[in-house]
């Protein structure tokens, strides 16, 4: 497995975690209506669209490279 694999790999995991934290976060806030839930929830949404952006760009710029 290569060092690109495991990095896609990786890369996936974190944005499901921070979209799936988010998520709940935001559930949370609904129940409980505490602005840091809501904060949270955004800031993890936000931060797992970014996650999707920097592994869009990661895959074109290492297009060339083998996933063995």
């Amino acid at each position: 497995m290569s060092l690109k694999t495991v990095h896609i790999i990786f890369i996936t995991a974190s944005v499901l975690l921070a979209v799936g934290f988010g998520l709940w976060a935001l559930n949370h806030y609904a129940t409980a209506g505490s602005i840091g839930y809501l904060l949270t929830g955004i800031l993890s949404v936000v931060s797992g669209v970014v996650l999707v952006v920097y592994g869009k760009r990661f895959l074109q710029k290492l297009s060339h490279i083998s996933y063995l």
